[in-house]
C-alpha cells in the first residue's frame, strides 16, 4: 500500500507515519506534504498513491481546494480536529474520517475499511462532488438581533463580521448592524472561504463588499468595505497579507 500524508503539523505527520508502520510495516509513505499548493504540484507531476491521508484544515486553506485544481480519483481518509458538525458532509466522498488525535485503533479501522473496499473501489470524480459538498457545508443565512427583534440575513448580503471583546456583530452591505451569537472562530467554519476572509482578530470580510485595498504602514493593507464607517480601520495584519493576496486572486 502506497500512501501520501498531507498534514501541516509536523508532530501529527510523524505520528501518522509511526502508526502506519505499526499497522503494517509494508506500508510505503511516498511523501509527507504540508499544504494545498505542495499537494497539487505533487499530484500533477507524480504517480498517485493508493491512498491519501488528508488533513481537512491546512495552513493555506481547506484541503477540498486540492480537488478543484487537480484530477484525483483515488480513495481518501480525512483527519480532522473538528466534530460532527462538518463531518456528515465529508463522508460522502471519503473512505473514512478520523478525529484527532489519531489513534492506532481508529487508523486501523479506517485502513481495514479501505482494504475491504479497494477490490471493488471505482474511481470517484471529486470535482463533480464538490458542488454538493459546497452546498451543504456552509451557512446560507444568519439570524441577527437588533434590540428584541430578530432578522434573517442572507450570506450574500453580509459585508463583514466585527468582534469587540466577546461581542460579534454582523454588518450588511447597507451598514445595518446585527448582534449574532457566534465567535469569529466559529464563523470561520460556517462561512464559505471562497467569499469570506479573516483579516485579523476583529474582522471577517466578504470579498464582494471590498471596494478598495491600499498599502498601509508596517507592510500591512487597509481595506475600504461597504457598510463600514470611514473612521473604521479595517487593516489586514502583516502575517496575513500574503494569504489575502492568494485568496483575492483565486
Amino acid at each position: 500500500m502506497k500512501v501520501i500524508i498531507v498534514e501541516d503539523e509536523q508532530l501529527a505527520a510523524e505520528r501518522l507515519q509511526t502508526l502506519l508502520k505499526e499497522y503494517d510495516p509494508a506500508v510505503e509513505v511516498l511523501a509527507c506534504l504540508e499544504s494545498i499548493e505542495e499537494t497539487v504540484q505533487y499530484l500533477r507531476h507524480r504517480p498517485h498513491p493508493d491512498l491519501l491521508l488528508l488533513d481537512i484544515h491546512l495552513s493555506d486553506g481547506h484541503s477540498f481546494e486540492i480537488f478543484k485544481q487537480v484530477s484525483y480519483n483515488r480513495p481518501v481518509i480525512f483527519t480532522t480536529a473538528y466534530d460532527q458538525y462538518a463531518l456528515d458532509a465529508f463522508k460522502m466522498f471519503s473512505i473514512d474520517y478520523i478525529l484527532k488525535p489519531v489513534t492506532l485503533e481508529a487508523l486501523g479501522t479506517a485502513l481495514n475499511k479501505f482494504r475491504s473496499l479497494s477490490v471493488s473501489f471505482s474511481a470517484v470524480d471529486f470535482n463533480k462532488l464538490m458542488p454538493e459538498w459546497q452546498h451543504s457545508r456552509y451557512k446560507k443565512r444568519f439570524l441577527g438581533k437588533v434590540g428584541q427583534r430578530l432578522f434573517f440575513i442572507d450570506s450574500t448580503n453580509i459585508a463583514f463580521f466585527q468582534a469587540d471583546n466577546k461581542i460579534v456583530h454582523l454588518v450588511d452591505t447597507e451598514g445595518n448592524r446585527y448582534l449574532v451569537d457566534h465567535t469569529l472562530e466559529r464563523l470561520e467554519e460556517q462561512l464559505d472561504p471562497q467569499y469570506f476572509f479573516r483579516l485579523n482578530r476583529r474582522f471577517i470580510v466578504n470579498i464582494n463588499a471590498i471596494q478598495q485595498v491600499k498599502p498601509y504602514y508596517n507592510s500591512r493593507l487597509k481595506l475600504s468595505v461597504k457598510g463600514a464607517p470611514q473612521a473604521e480601520e479595517m487593516v489586514i495584519s502583516r502575517d496575513r497579507v500574503a494569504e489575502f493576496k492568494l485568496w483575492a486572486e483565486a
